[in-house]
């Protein structure tokens, strides 16, 4: 289908002046393809943090306190209708909009009698924010001028039940956007739907975890057979450094789909790891753009190699690492070591995201925290186990490590005066990451640059 998906971040709807950039951002798509596009949108700025803040406070019995705060949501989101809408429109415009915020109070007041936030319920919650913004992204084009019909994400995106961090369901997503959103793109109109949202199975509202807008406009890209997904945001594309550390980093304007994930997964912020998947398996293009800018061309991500000769595509990091170390002479020559170490990590649901073994320990970066001393504990049954706070990753990432092994050496060489506490090449050879001191990563980051991109 010569369609693209168009998916909108928070800061492109957080008020009437950016939805007006949308619209004109919708307008030439439109114009230039005649048809579509398919319009994924997240919630306006701050309001799912807002939300969810609100039903914890719900939680603890703070009423006096969430109630003025779901007010002022709701008066947010009646300002953007009213200077968005006119006419007939805007009165059932804002009645939509207001009907959520009276089941939001009813919730509010039964979780602050019954003190607890389910999954579950958190979910109903923290949908509200994109089921909104969507509804006036719909009426603002259509008072514009450009055709659009609003989806109910979830008669759209079918999940399982795990909520707060639902896993879509392929066929049954597939099945359920070919009947929603497809007619509505056939009759020449442009589909709008929220992101981050979908429905279980049972029909109830499930979430794909943070940053699961740009995993629906994926989903919704992939189901449809659209040409290109678009992630419109607030920055110019991938960089390649983070630019809150480096002040001249640069537009990266292809790479991979590998490199982009690897980018993403160590912490580049512009796009969510999971949003590569679907585009992996149906080879649909992905491009990152500004919708401050909508004239530059942004960053592209293919399936294929991206610049050949490039000695690297960009540099990501994460802080608040933990390095856990662990040790046992029993480790020696004995199998069944490593499977007794990730079974505790796997018990208590805790993601590593790096790995170095020697002949008698293994250490292991994590950055969730919230059961680590469980982890060491049950660890220390049979291990000696040290752990190191205030760490970080620094990950150097591209295609053409895999062919050139040079690379990897200059990496290593650049920081030679440094202190490394751990070194690793993933089997994908795609990227070289080191583990350091959280405070000598802004200078680590910055050699790496000026050798790599300078």
């Amino acid at each position: 289908m010569s369609i693209v998906v168009q998916k909108f971040g928070g800061t492109s709807v957080a008020d009437p002046e950016s939805i007006r950039r949308l619209i004109e951002i919708v307008r030439t798509a439109r114009s230039r393809d005649g048809r579509g596009p398919a319009v994924v949108v997240s919630a306006m700025s701050g309001v799912t943090d807002a939300l969810l803040g609100i039903a914890e406070a719900a939680g603890a019995g703070r009423l006096t306190d969430v109630l003025p705060r779901a007010d002022a949501l709701r008066d947010r989101h009646v300002a953007a209708a009213l200077a968005l809408v006119s006419g007939p429109e805007q009165a059932p415009l804002v009645a939509r909009i207001t009907e959520p915020f009276d089941e939001l109070a009813a919730i509010i007041r039964a979780l602050a009698v019954l003190r607890e936030v389910s999954p579950r319920t958190l979910d109903v919650v923290a949908a509200m924010g994109e089921q909104l913004s969507s509804q006036v992204v719909a009426a603002a084009l259509t008072g514009a001028g450009v055709p659009a019909d609003w989806v109910d994400a979830r008669r759209a995106i079918v999940t399982d039940a795990e909520h707060t961090r639902a896993t879509p369901l392929g066929r049954e997503t597939d099945a359920a956007l070919a009947a929603s959103v497809l007619p509505i793109i056939d009759a020449g109109r442009v589909p709008v739907l929220g992101g981050f949202v979908g429905a279980t199975l049972a029909g109830h509202t499930s979430t794909l975890g943070r940053g699961g807008s740009d995993y629906s406009a994926a989903l919704v890209g992939a189901g449809i057979g659209a040409r290109e997904i678009q992630i419109w945001t607030d920055v110019d594309g991938m960089l390649s450094a983070d630019p809150r550390v480096i002040a001249s980093a640069r537009l990266i304007s292809q790479l991979s789909f590998a490199e982009a994930a690897e980018l993403a997964y160590f912490g580049a912020k512009v796009l969510h790891p999971s949003t590569i998947l679907p585009a992996v398996e149906r080879n649909i293009p992905v491009r990152i753009l500004n919708s401050w800018k909508p004239d530059q061309a942004g960053t592209l991500i293919t399936a294929d190699n991206a610049v050949r000769g490039r000695r690297l595509t960009g540099l990501a990091s994460k802080r608040d690492v933990t390095v856990v170390d662990i040790t046992s002479s029993r480790m020696l020559m004995a199998y069944g070591f490593l499977r007794r170490v990730f079974e505790v990590f796997e018990r208590f649901r805790t993601a590593v995201d790096m790995v170095t073994t020697s002949e008698v320990s293994v250490s292991v970066t994590v950055d969730d925290r919230r059961h680590l001393d469980a982890i060491v504990e049950a660890l220390s049954e049979f291990a000696a186990v040290s752990v190191e706070g205030e760490m970080a990753l620094l990950c150097a990432v591209g295609d053409n490590l895999r062919d050139e092994p040079e690379i990897a050496a200059r990496v290593v060489g650049v920081l030679e005066e440094v202190p490394l506490r751990m070194i690793s090449q993933a089997a994908s050879r795609r990227n070289i990451t080191v583990v350091l001191r959280q405070a000598d990563l802004p200078h680590a980051m910055q050699r790496l640059h000026e050798e790599f991109f300078s």
